[in-house]
């Protein structure tokens, strides 16, 4: 936020709590003032500040000090939302891409201050006892935006087609690596440095480092042909786009604003619109789709085709709102922790509406039976008992959820997360199983694929007899715990 623009909403927090003390409405602050009713109005949006001599007319009709009117100083009573202005969450909040204004943000609590300022601090108060760091609240406002547009951008699109056009990009799978780096060397006068990194061993985590003074970015030796393709795609994409302010490592170390995440989602996207061309990856999902039998081998073809990894290929069914109008889909990516063989899921996006699964971030166990944690494991004693620790896995699940009884066709692959050590990585795609979806994905009833009943976390489920549970039903317990005692006392109170 601007000084001038916190100069505004001060300034017109502070006519409005004086004209209500006095019992104004607009038109008598108007009369004792003679500033006009509309531009009084604007004031105390925020929208307007107003000039010296009618700062001096304002303070003497409501009977306070011109300086205290003019200093960034409030009373008691909005002092908790003059900390919430200063402060970087507010600041970095993106309101204007869900087409609000943060005058009108100040004008809800200004509305009703103190249980407004109450229900502010009891956020702040969770996020302090929930270590949620400003990362989190980037994230999550990402994936609103992402769920808000459908994630698909158009503007992305047409960037990447122009880019494909003018540099003849093959644009039917298979945009080389190579030719990617020549782009960034000749139009963008990088150097590419793939030695650097091999020298650190604390760094092989890391794909690729940016070095803006140089303009020499460093790549991982380690890296395959599609994950170097990807990379050098994308730092195309924050030269083309001309986003400025972006990280400068190929993941996120630390998180410095709002504006650095959602660049280095466009960048991404950008490098995933060239590299998956839209035209004919609709042509191939579409011959995906009339496929009367599930085959498992089909999403490894299109990676080969596309020279893609699997979370490049999930990211470009993005098209399948666009063109296939299926909106009620969810993706998701899992890590399998080898070490501690535990699941953490690190990435979803849910468009339409809030689907299950999704991460609940409290520590618990996800269940079991999703296609997503039993590929996981499979691939785990795949490598055990073979000299292919870079082999890939496909699955299909027919998966019904026990609360709600929806049904959704899932998706997914299972791979080893090179160039990381230790861990494997699952992405997965659900489609709800509507009647539009059963004539637009004709296998869904191939009566090959498994179908599972299945719940949000074993500590939330209250399936009897499950073989795969990693955990007792505690939440469940509680609250027939908590059911039986309330029906005791209204028993005993008569209630």
């Amino acid at each position: 936020m601007s000084t001038k623009q916190h100069q505004r909403i001060i300034f017109g927090l502070k006519v409005r709590q004086f004209r209500q003390e006095k019992g104004w409405n607009f038109e008598e602050l108007s009369k004792h003032s003679g500033i006009s009713i509309s531009y009084l109005n604007e004031i105390e949006k925020g929208k307007k500040y107003p000039q010296p001599a009618n700062q001096e007319r304002l303070a003497e009709a409501l009977g306070v000090s011109a300086e205290f009117m003019r200093s960034p100083e409030l009373t008691k009573q909005f002092a908790p939302l003059g900390d919430l202005l200063k402060s970087n969450f507010l600041n970095e909040l993106p309101l204007d891409l869900f087409g609000i204004e943060l005058q009108q943000v100040v004008e809800i609590i200004a509305r009703a201050p103190d249980r407004v300022n109450a229900f502010i601090s009891a956020l702040l108060e969770i996020a302090r006892n929930y270590s949620l760091r400003d990362e989190n609240f980037f994230f999550a406002a990402l994936r609103a935006y992402q769920e808000l547009r459908n994630n698909y951008f158009e503007e992305i699109e047409l960037a990447a087609d122009a880019f494909v056009q003018k540099n003849k990009i093959p644009e039917d799978g298979g945009v080389p690596a190579a030719l990617l780096a020549q782009l960034l060397q000749t139009q963008y006068d990088y150097s590419i440095d793939e030695q650097t990194l091999a020298e650190h061993p604390e760094l092989q985590s890391l794909r690729s480092v940016f070095n803006p003074h140089k303009k020499r970015l460093l790549i991982n030796k380690r890296l395959s042909e599609s994950q170097r393709a990807f990379q050098l795609a994308k730092e195309l994409g924050f030269n083309v786009l001309e986003l400025k302010e972006r990280p400068l490592t190929s993941s996120f170390l630390r998180v410095n604003s709002f504006e650095e995440t959602l660049n280095n989602y466009k960048a991404a996207y950008f490098a995933v619109a060239i590299l998956v061309n839209r035209t004919a990856f609709v042509r191939d999902i579409g011959a995906f789709f009339k496929q009367g039998k599930w085959n498992p081998d089909t999403l490894l073809q299109l990676m080969a085709k596309y020279q893609a990894s699997p979370e490049v290929l999930f990211q470009r069914f993005n098209l399948l709102t666009k063109d296939f109008r299926l909106e009620k889909v969810f993706f998701l990516r899992f890590i399998h922790d080898l070490d501690r063989d535990g699941f953490d899921m690190d990435k979803e996006l849910h468009l339409n509406r809030r689907h299950q699964p999704h991460a609940s971030g409290l520590n618990e166990h996800y269940c079991r039976r999703w296609l997503s944690l039993s590929m996981l494991r499979d691939l785990k004693q795949l490598q055990q008992h073979t000299d292919s620790p870079s082999r890939m896995l496909t699955g299909v699940q027919r998966a019904s959820f026990l609360d709600t009884g929806e049904e959704y066709l899932c998706i997914a692959v299972a791979k080893p997360g090179y160039p990381s050590v230790g861990r494997n990585v699952s992405v997965t795609l659900g489609v709800l199983l509507d009647a539009h979806a059963k004539r637009t994905i004709r296998f869904w009833d191939d009566p090959a694929i498994p179908q599972v009943t299945v719940n949000v976390t074993c500590q939330r489920c209250s399936l009897a007899n499950c073989a795969e549970r990693a955990a007792p039903p505690t939440v469940i317990q509680k609250r027939e715990e908590r059911h039986r005692m309330q029906a005791l006392l209204e028993k005993l109170t008569g209630k």
